[in-house]
C-alpha cells in the first residue's frame, strides 16, 4: 500500500472532525474519500482485467489519488480490529467515548470452547433472554430501540442474492457474469479484504451491487468485547467508505453470531443486521462437505421457487465470494435460480430499502419500482427518487413490518464459454 507521511496531521484532522459531530451515529461524516460512487473508473491494470486468478491476485499498490493507506492508521489485516494499537488511537477513542454506554445492555461476552465452537454452557436457550441467533435463530430483539434483523425477502417468489467475504481478488469472471445478466447482489465485504483489494470494492459499487459490512476480521461477534466490536464495525465502515465513497447501513454477522449486545452496538452506529433463512454451506465445499452435498442444498432451495414454497414470501440465501469453488458454484446455479424464481435481486430492493448507505448519493429502487422499470436496481438518488433526498432513512412496504418487530483453477475454466452462451438471460 502507498504510505501517508503526515501521520500526525491525518490523525489531528480526524479528531477535529469528530469534535464537530452531534452524535455517535454521525461518525461516518469524518471519513474522507476521493471516490465518486456515481463515476467510478477502475484502473486498467492486469488485476482488474484478467480472468486468471494468479494474475488477479498479484498484489498492487493502489493509485494514491484513489486510495491511500497508512498502515499505522489501520488494524492488522485479519486480526481483531483493536490490533496495531487502534483501540488506543485518539480517533478511535473519541468515537468510542461518544457512545452512551450507560444504556448498554448487561450481556456477557461469550467464550469459545476448546474446539473453537461457542461455549453455550449455562445459557438459557429455551427462553433465550438475549435473542442470541446462534442459540435459537432469534431475529427480533428483546431490547427496545434495537434494530431487528432482516432474514428473508418479503416479496413472493424472490431469491435474495447475497455473497459474503468479498471482495475476492479473483472475482473478475464472476462479477463479469453478474454484470452480463444484470444481476445486482448484496455483497458483504470484509474490511481487511477491502484494504488489501480496494479496486474489487470499487467494482462492486460501479456494477450497482448493494455493499454491506461483514466486519474487519470475520470473528464470532458475541465473543468480542464492546471495544473490539466497535473497532470491527468502525474500521470496516471506514475502509469501505475510503474505497467506494459510501458507508453501509447494513451488515452481516460472521456465522450469524449476533445477540442483543452486538445488535445494540450496531444500532448505535446506525447498522442493521441482514441474516438469511437458507444456507448453502458452499464455503465448506471440498473441505467438510463434498461439492455434491453443497449442490444438493442448492438444488433443494432452487426447487422451492417453483414448487409453491415461495408463494407468500421470498428468501435470503447465504452464499459466498470467498473462493473460486464458491464462485464456480454460483455460476453453475444462477441460470437455474433465474428459471425457478421470478425475481433474483439484492436485499435492498427486495426489502424496499431506498437508501442502504449513510450517504444519500445512491438510491435503490423499491420492489414496485424495480418491477415497473425493469432496469438496474441502483443509481443516482436524483434519477430514482427525485432531487429531494432528505428525511428519515427507513425500509418501506412489507419490509417495514418485518424490521420493526481455494481452488487454484479459474472459475472461467469451470464453466466453458459454450455453456455460458445460452445463459445470457434477461432478468425480469
Amino acid at each position: 500500500m502507498a504510505f501517508v507521511g503526515l501521520k500526525s496531521i491525518v490523525a489531528a484532522a480526524a479528531i477535529a472532525q469528530f469534535a464537530g459531530l452531534a452524535s455517535a451515529a454521525e461518525y461516518w461524516q469524518s471519513f474522507n474519500s476521493s471516490i465518486n460512487p456515481l463515476n467510478i473508473t477502475l484502473p486498467n491494470i492486469p488485476q482488474t482485467t484478467s480472468i486468471d486468478p494468479a494474475t488477479e491476485c498479484t498484489y498492487y499498490n493502489p493509485d494514491p489519488s484513489l486510495f491511500t493507506v497508512d498502515p499505522t492508521q489501520w488494524p492488522t489485516s485479519w486480526d481483531i480490529a483493536t490490533s496495531n494499537g487502534m483501540n488506543t488511537s485518539a480517533e478511535f477513542q473519541n468515537f468510542y467515548n461518544s457512545i452512551d454506554w450507560a444504556n448498554a445492555p448487561n450481556i456477557s461476552v461469550r467464550t469459545l470452547a476448546a474446539d473453537g465452537s461457542i461455549d453455550m454452557t449455562g445459557y438459557d436457550s429455551q427462553n433465550d433472554p438475549d435473542c442470541w441467533w446462534t442459540s435459537s435463530t432469534c431475529t427480533v430483539p428483546k431490547l427496545k430501540d434495537v434494530n431487528a434483523d432482516i432474514y428473508e425477502c418479503p416479496e413472493p417468489e424472490t431469491w435474495g442474492l447475497t455473497y459474503d467475504d468479498g471482495p475476492n481478488c479473483s472475482h473478475n469472471a464472476f462479477y463479469d457474469y453478474l454484470q452480463e445478466q444484470d444481476l445486482k447482489a448484496s455483497m458483504f465485504y470484509i474490511g481487511s479484504n477491502v484494504v488489501d483489494w480496494p479496486y474489487g470494492a470499487m467494482r462492486g459499487v460501479r456494477d450497482g451491487h448493494h455493499i454491506s459490512s461483514h466486519t474487519w476480521s470475520h470473528r464470532m461477534m458475541t465473543t468480542l468485547t464492546n471495544q473490539e466490536l466497535v473497532a470491527e464495525f468502525y474500521y470496516t465502515q471506514k475502509a469501505i467508505h475510503l474505497a467506494t465513497g459510501l458507508t453501509p447501513r447494513y451488515w452481516r454477522a460472521p456465522y450469524g453470531d449476533v445477540d442483543d449486545r452486538v445488535r445494540w452496538i450496531a444500532t448505535q452506529m446506525n447498522l442493521t443486521s441482514i441474516l438469511w433463512d437458507y444456507d448453502t454451506n458452499d464455503w465448506s465445499a471440498g473441505t467438510t462437505e463434498t461439492v455434491q452435498q453443497v449442490q444438493a442444498s442448492y438444488d433443494e432451495f432452487i426447487q422451492m421457487g417453483s414448487n409453491g414454497s415461495m408463494t407468500t414470501h421470498g428468501n435470503i440465501v447465504l452464499t459466498h465470494e470467498i473462493a473460486n469453488v464458491t464462485m464456480s458454484l454460483a455460476l453453475t446455479n444462477l441460470p437455474n435460480i433465474m428459471k425457478n424464481y421470478k425475481h433474483v435481486i439484492n436485499v435492498a430492493t427486495c426489502a424496499n430499502i431506498t437508501y442502504p448507505y449513510m450517504e444519500r448519493t445512491v438510491a435503490f429502487r423499491t420492489f414496485d419500482e424495480y418491477l415497473s422499470q425493469n432496469t438496474s436496481a441502483a443509481g443516482a438518488a436524483s434519477s430514482i427518487v427525485g432531487s429531494n433526498t432528505n428525511g428519515a432513512v427507513t425500509a418501506t412496504g412489507k419490509s417495514a413490518t418485518q424490521s420493526s418487530a481455494t481452488s487454484g483453477a479459474s472459475i472461467v475454466r469451470a464453466i466453458s464459454p459454450a455453456f455460458l452462451l445460452p445463459l445470457l438471460l434477461v432478468l425480469l
